[in-house]
């Protein structure tokens, strides 16, 4: 069903709508290429309204991500590094794991080996999500729970690491232990 016209302004109903199905068609797509006219098919709106508020596909696809990233990833801020470091890489391995999130995530990083542009787009999400952990453990290491000369970089590389080893790979989980482990072993340095 095509929804009203929205003129210039942002409606938010269509803009929710063209996130969530640029979302859901990257998760079905299995690899085959998603664009524009499906996903202002799906959104019920004209194509011209999805290019009004996003430029290209990947523009809209990287918002649709970080838009899905920011609902299942809180930003835990309790005053306890151990409290917010652990809710944080626990509702980033449970938020990848959602459907439709973790087959788009696996599509995208799939199609971004052989696309430059959506490679590029994956850089920045991915380094979106790295400055929200690294603003956990700063405020940890400014509180003196993390030692002064952690090297911050080089945590953020084992929380992410591990996490897209395991969500790519499949070979171990990505559950509480497991987020329980990683955050016990990431303070421990």
């Amino acid at each position: 069903m095509e929804r009203p016209h929205t003129g210039r302004r942002r409606n938010e109903a269509a803009h929710r709508a063209i996130l969530d199905a640029a979302l859901r068609l990257l998760a079905e797509s299995d690899g085959a290429k998603v664009n524009i006219d499906a996903i202002a098919r799906a959104a019920g709106v004209g194509k011209q309204t999805v290019y009004r508020w996003w430029p290209s596909k990947g523009t809209l696809l990287l918002d649709a991500l970080t838009d899905r990233s920011e609902q299942d990833v809180a930003r835990p801020d309790t005053g306890s590094l151990r409290t917010d470091l652990l809710h944080l890489i626990e509702s980033t391995f449970a938020g990848a794991q959602r459907i439709p999130t973790a087959s788009a995530l696996r599509t995208l990083v799939r199609e971004a080996a052989g696309d430059e542009h959506l490679a590029e787009l994956l850089r920045t999400f991915t380094m979106e999500r790295r400055e929200v952990a690294r603003e956990v453990l700063a405020r940890g290491r400014e509180r003196g729970e993390l030692r002064a000369d952690a090297d911050l970089d080089l945590l953020l590389d084992q929380f992410y690491g591990l996490f897209w080893y395991r969500f790519l790979l499949g070979h171990a989980a990505l559950d509480r232990r497991t987020a329980e482990e990683l955050t016990d072993a990431l303070l421990k340095q």
